[in-house]
């Protein structure tokens, strides 16, 4: 079919549109004539500007854009990315009437789409970045700091359609910044491919706005929002560039700016280099008093008209400040941190209403300007937002700025280098990239030693854990199950952190994590089998077997077991990982909405589904560990102050059954709080039974509700999901490429 010409039709919605804002037409009666007016006029691969996240405002479409993530990854093999670059740059320079790229060049416009996408990265709970491209959906397309980016997009999606499925939109937007850099002059130390594209942008959901993020992570005053969000404001990607809460205080912004870019993971140099770097080239937007108009969520069909003029170019509003960030704004150079250093500011209220800043100039001085898109506009003056001066008001910062300005080779490798890690920090090991041009492994993506050259014989091993199991009264069950649970139960999805390849709950901070408490009594139990082995047998494969062959022994069905862990140096990579779920949710009944939010999302974390997060903690319940224990993979009754301290007998049996399911149905449950400890728990009415919080919670909810009954009512069911689940987290980090797995 013949597309519509874009922008012929995008005037033919302006003038619907009018049309439709003076009738009096009610508020949401107009958005359902919008979008019907939209669905006749436009087949799908015609939509302006936002085409890419159509099928997300529009019911009924079929989303063309939704594939199997196996099917991206082995697309993506067979694209070249350097053509793709090679595309992003004839591009750059072919300006579009809807939307003119200012100076003639859109590579600033598409380092701020790659930076906005990757900057929304944290390390609380690994969310955010480019993998997924999620910014193509709520809630952050409607940020308002991606104001405009959705032209950006459109810009790109002639490149997107030409390369297909195996081009993903992720991908483009990381390339269409490296290319836009490296055309203008910028360092470029290389790309690791291979993210996968969302459905939708349900992962996002937590970074808010959203009643999730609300419930999970509030934030009560925009501006001073804590972590585990990342930005200190809901819809910003870091900090207000106008100063905290809209004060223009430098010191008072710098302190911020150092709090916001740590929950990233940026030091003091990689900052000021990124800062630095970004404000190299383009400038802001905002000589509109009237704003930008409705975002993507108010308005879907003409989001972002700008409220001045034409919306674009020079009317163009997309930040409320004005100014042009060097005299070159297309060149990557030092001028950035030499006029932050040579010149003496002052603050303004610039044309759009907002706290900026400008140079003084002595008698005589010229005002530094850059060009603008054509003769008929008056240049653009160079100015600086308040957390640019924030960088010469902090004594730190400042010696960083002189540093890079004194010395060009210097600021390219640093520029470089943390450029690759903001793109990159989601995409977890260097395994995961599907190009074989891939930088060598950084330390921020936590490589491993390359595992044993020759494997122990894991069948010899077995057979010792057997030994051991066989001479125990029925401790060890507990011990070796709740070691590799604790193990692997580490692993994050968000960013593909985690996980037990690495064996480093050997090592701090793990292994002084509260809920580890007395692991190391399994770790010295298995001391004299990795003796035994020798460098052959890596922790985490012993780790790994042990936990299976005390399933097996405790009546577990048969666990396939795939070896070839590496054991890491150190506990690096670790700092943001403990487990989320312990069982100590405080006040389920009260604070129900909250507690159930955070469970699921939790489970989600671990790359579980609900239902395989079920079945493991009712295998916890079963043969966890029995005395001075914590976490779910410990016996209920052990949290009883008398069995922690071995001061009455209790028993050892280790038999793998659907009992949790079966007693949590069964009996009628009290809050409860244990002597001595205060450990708040549920116990039976009438009967020496307890539950952790976290347990009580699967009666509270319908789906938990439904997977316990299945589980009460069906023990063979039980053991086949812990069997599956079981085998799934313990090689979830064995990555081979963005989906593949060397176990599969």
């Amino acid at each position: 079919m013949v597309m519509f010409n874009m922008f012929s039709s995008a005037v033919m919605v302006t003038m619907f549109r009018s049309a439709v804002m003076v009738t009096k037409f009610s508020s949401a009666m107009r958005t359902i004539l919008c979008l019907v007016f939209l669905r006749i006029l436009y087949p799908v691969s015609a939509l302006p500007y936002s085409s890419p996240q159509a099928p997300n405002y529009l019911p009924g479409y079929p989303d063309e854009w939704a594939f199997t993530t196996r099917q991206q990854a082995e697309a993506a093999t067979k694209v070249d990315y350097k053509e793709v670059m090679k595309d992003v740059v004839k591009l750059m320079t072919n300006s579009r009437d809807f939307w003119p790229a200012d100076n003639g060049n859109y590579g600033p416009l598409f380092i701020r789409l790659t930076w906005h996408n990757t900057g929304s990265y944290r390390t609380s709970d690994g969310r955010g970045g480019a993998d997924g491209a999620r910014q193509r959906f709520e809630p952050e397309r409607s940020w308002a700091d991606n104001t405009n980016l959705d032209k950006a997009r459109a810009l790109l999606w002639p490149i997107k359609q030409k390369y297909g499925q195996g081009l993903s939109w992720g991908d483009l937007f990381v390339l269409a910044g490296n290319a836009a850099f490296e055309s203008m002059g910028g360092p470029y130390f290389g790309f690791c491919g291979g993210r996968i594209d969302a459905d939708d942008g349900s992962e996002s959901v937590q970074l808010g706005p959203t009643p999730e993020q609300e419930s999970l992570m509030p934030c009560k005053v925009a501006g001073k929002c804590q972590e585990p969000l990342g930005a200190n404001a809901i819809g910003l990607i870091y900090v207000n560039p106008e100063g905290h809460m809209g004060i223009p205080d430098p010191v008072a912004s710098a302190r911020h700016i150092r709090e916001v870019f740590a929950r990233m993971d940026m030091n003091d140099s990689e900052t000021v280099a990124l800062i630095g770097g970004g404000h190299t080239f383009g400038g802001t937007h905002g000589a509109c008093p009237a704003g930008a108009g409705p975002s993507p969520r108010e308005d879907p069909v003409n989001p972002w008209p700008g409220l001045c003029g034409s919306g674009k170019g020079y009317d163009a509003f997309t930040s409320g400040f004005e100014f042009a960030f060097t005299t070159h704004p297309t060149t990557f150079d030092l001028e950035y941190f030499n006029n932050l250093l040579n010149f003496e500011w002052e603050v303004h209220v610039g044309p759009g209403g907002r706290f900026q800043w400008r140079p003084i100039l002595s008698e005589g001085m010229d005002t530094p300007t850059a060009p603008t898109n054509d003769g008929r506009y008056p240049r653009r003056y160079v100015g600086a937002l308040t957390s640019d001066i924030a960088l010469i008001k902090d004594e730190a910062y400042k010696k960083l700025v002189e540093l890079y300005a004194s010395d060009q080779q210097l600021f390219n490798r640093a520029w470089s280098h943390v450029w690759y890690k903001l793109t990159t920090r989601d995409m977890g090991p260097r395994t995961r990239c599907s190009n074989d041009d891939a930088p060598p492994p950084q330390w921020f993506q936590y490589p491993l030693p390359d595992p044993p050259a020759q494997l122990a014989n894991f069948e010899e091993v077995k057979q010792k854990l057997e030994e051991v199991l066989d001479d125990d009264t029925g401790e060890a069950i507990g011990m070796f199950t709740r070691l590799a649970w604790q193990c692997s139960s580490t692993f994050r999805s968000t960013d593909y952190l985690g996980g037990c390849n690495g064996a480093r709950i050997r090592f701090s901070p793990q292994k002084d994590w509260a809920v580890n408490i007395n692991v190391v009594s399994a770790i010295d139990t298995l001391e004299p089998i990795k003796e035994e082995f020798g460098d052959n047998l890596s922790w985490a494969d012993l780790i790994i077997l042990a936990g299976n062959t005390a399933l097996e022994k405790a009546g577990g069905k048969s666990l396939k077991f795939c070896g070839g862990r590496t054991d890491a140096t150190d506990g690096k990579g670790s700092e943001h990982l403990h487990p989320k779920i312990t069982g100590k949710f405080s006040e389920p009944l009260v604070q129900l909405k909250d507690s159930m939010v955070q469970l699921k999302d939790s489970i989600a974390i671990l790359s579980l589904t609900q239902r395989e997060f079920a079945a493991l903690n009712g295998a916890g319940y079963a043969v966890g560990d029995l005395r001075d224990c914590d976490g779910l993979f410990c016996r209920r009754n052990s949290f009883q102050t008398a069995v922690a301290n071995y001061e009455r007998p209790y028993s050892t049996t280790s038999n793998l059954s659907n009992i949790f399911f079966t007693t949590l149905l069964s009996g009628r449950w009290d809050k409860y709080t244990i002597p001595d400890t205060g450990k708040q728990m549920y116990k039976a009415r009438g009967k020496d039974q307890l539950m952790l919080p976290t347990d009580f919670l699967f009666l509270l909810d319908p789906e938990l509700l439904a997977i316990v009954q299945d589980f009460a009512a069906d023990n063979d069911l039980f053991l086949s999901v812990v069997a599956s689940a079981w085998t799934k987290l313990s090689n979830v980090d064995r990555f081979k490429g963005p989906t593949g797995n060397v176990c599969d």
